[in-house]
């Protein structure tokens, strides 16, 4: 396909992160548009008027929203040598149910184990480490979430393999390690030691002093975050 693409993105963000992904993996040409999400331009309100975040994926000047949606997109509009999805309908459904398990389950709970206290804390470690086992029984006996090569899970859990190390680490916690989840971690380094996926990682000391001063704001006002 000749028409433009571009991705308005944010370096921090692993949902925008996924796109770029995807789009490397399929050897797809785009622009990228760095944006500023504390003071958002008026490209992003134009083209995500309704949630008014990233990534917004740009194709021939047509908006697609949301990580999940744009990587389906995506495969359903350039073949390319490297399959997001696999061709069979029941094994496309499944992935499709692990990218949401990823999202609505594991992404949640991880993020709340990281910046609350007490109590609240403590529960969502638990539902934080129930998801994961759920997800490494998932991952049994593959070398990824599809299969021989990266898939859609796969880069749905890219926040995983990246993120929550370094969200671990500024709230004092462990939820991923070796003991607990040695399959899912055998995952992680084998993503993780991708060409491809580390051409997409932000740099995890930027990530983590960006997360550190996040946490001592958060701590000096005790405001919500999520």
């Amino acid at each position: 396909m000749a028409e433009e693409v571009k991705l308005l993105g944010s370096w921090g963000s692993p949902f925008s992160r996924r796109v770029e992904l995807a789009l490397r993996l399929k050897g797809i040409s785009y622009d990228y548009i760095e944006e500023d999400l504390s003071n958002k331009s008026p490209l992003l309100l134009k083209y995500n008027p309704i949630h008014k975040k990233v990534p917004v994926f740009l194709h021939g000047g047509k908006p697609v929203v949301e990580s999940l949606v744009i990587l389906e997109y995506i495969e359903e509009t350039w073949e390319g040598d490297h399959a997001i999805l696999p061709k069979d309908p029941y094994e496309r459904a499944m992935a499709r149910f692990w990218s949401t398990f990823v999202d609505e389950k594991c992404i949640p709970a991880i993020w709340m184990s990281c910046w609350t206290e007490g109590d609240m804390q403590q529960n969502f470690m638990i539902q934080s480490k129930e998801n994961l086992s759920i997800l490494e029984g998932e991952l049994k006996g593959k070398k990824f979430f599809g299969g021989d090569a990266i898939g859609m899970v796969d880069i749905a859990a890219f926040f995983i393999a990246h993120w929550a190390g370094v969200l671990q680490e500024v709230a004092g916690i462990s939820l991923i390690n070796e003991e607990k989840h040695p399959i899912l971690f055998k995952w992680i380094e084998e993503f993780m030691s991708s060409s491809i996926v580390m051409e997409c990682l932000p740099a995890r000391e930027g990530l983590l002093a960006y997360f550190q001063a996040k946490k001592e704001a958060i701590r000096a006002t005790k405001a919500p975050v999520y």
